[in-house]
């Protein structure tokens, strides 16, 4: 099948954010998209009345019968079961979009001819609107074969993004990564922010100093690398610092000295590579990092 008879016509199965923000992207693109479907009539309408062309159907089947490429952009736990439910055509391109779940999750649609991947946009879906404007440039991890996988590349490219083969048993350490550097920052600045109300002052003052600050470190890193972007009392080895650091917290917020701990213990070797921070400096940094760890941790422990 060529790459102009799989894209002839796209089907979303799952109406959420992820699904309805690259319907209305493929459709901009000029791709046909016939049909979607959800768990919610409502949710199917509300994708279909921002495409063009898109009709709201019964369910999965339908989807399948009027696509000749369908993406399953369900909750991850649903695929297998939706791609076991459908009748699927010899030849169809079937695609979920799942960051963790390898392409081997749809083998019911290949068992019965279809040609099957994964087509994972690397990027957070907080709305639809955000993600349609932050799509450009982003990654997508595909997982694929023969002309299913030149069509899928193809597409991202087109999307003006970036494709990259994740092959099924790299899935979960690639999602990881996401959920570290994305999902995890969200909870550090959940933390941060309660800080600022130890200091007598609002959550809200918090998250309005912290976020132009965690979006400079980010743009910094894009620019310089991890290493050049990295900046604080290790790299500096404020031993004193951070001693204060950690007796703070053990005041105000003690269920934070763990995490404070484990995390300059990853970033020890980071600080080190920039070059200002002294073995001697980084000794003491790592024994006292490591020493008030343990300590934490026989307290959970007792």
């Amino acid at each position: 099948m060529s790459e102009g008879k799989v894209l002839q016509s796209v089907g979303f199965i799952g109406a959420g954010a992820v699904g309805t923000a690259l319907a209305i992207a493929l459709r901009r693109l000029g791709y046909p998209v016939m049909a979607a479907a959800s768990r919610t009539t409502a949710s199917a309408k509300a994708l279909a009345a921002r495409v063009d062309g898109c009709e709201a159907v019964n369910g999965p089947q339908d989807v399948a019968d009027r696509a000749s490429l369908v993406f399953l952009t369900t909750p991850d736990d649903a695929i297998e079961a939706v791609a076991a439910s459908v009748r699927w055509s010899q030849g169809q391109g079937v695609v979920h979009c799942s960051g963790v779940k390898p392409a081997e999750a749809l083998d019911a649609a290949k068992r019965q001819g279809a040609m099957v991947g994964t087509f994972h946009p690397f990027q957070t879906f907080a709305s639809v609107d955000q993600a349609l404007e932050d799509l450009p440039g982003i990654t997508y991890g595909i997982e694929a074969e023969g002309e299913l996988l030149q069509s899928l590349e193809s597409l991202a490219i087109t999307l003006g993004g970036k494709p990259v083969q994740i092959p099924a048993d790299a899935r979960a350490a690639y999602h990881a990564s996401a959920i570290i550097a994305c999902g995890y920052m969200v909870a550090l600045a959940e933390a941060g922010a309660g800080l600022w109300e130890a200091a007598g002052l609002s959550r809200q003052d918090g998250l309005d100093a912290l976020v132009p600050l965690m979006g400079a470190t980010v743009k910094n890193i894009g620019k310089q690398g991890t290493i050049q972007a990295f900046t604080g009392p290790l790299v500096r080895g404020d031993v004193g610092t951070v001693r204060l650091h950690l007796e703070t917290l053990g005041r105000y917020a003690p269920h934070l000295v763990s995490l404070y701990c484990r995390l300059g213990l990853e970033a020890l070797p980071l600080a080190a590579k920039k070059g200002r921070l002294s073995v001697d400096a980084r000794n003491e940094l790592e024994g006292l990092l490591q020493g008030r760890l343990v300590t934490e941790d026989q307290h959970a422990e007792a």
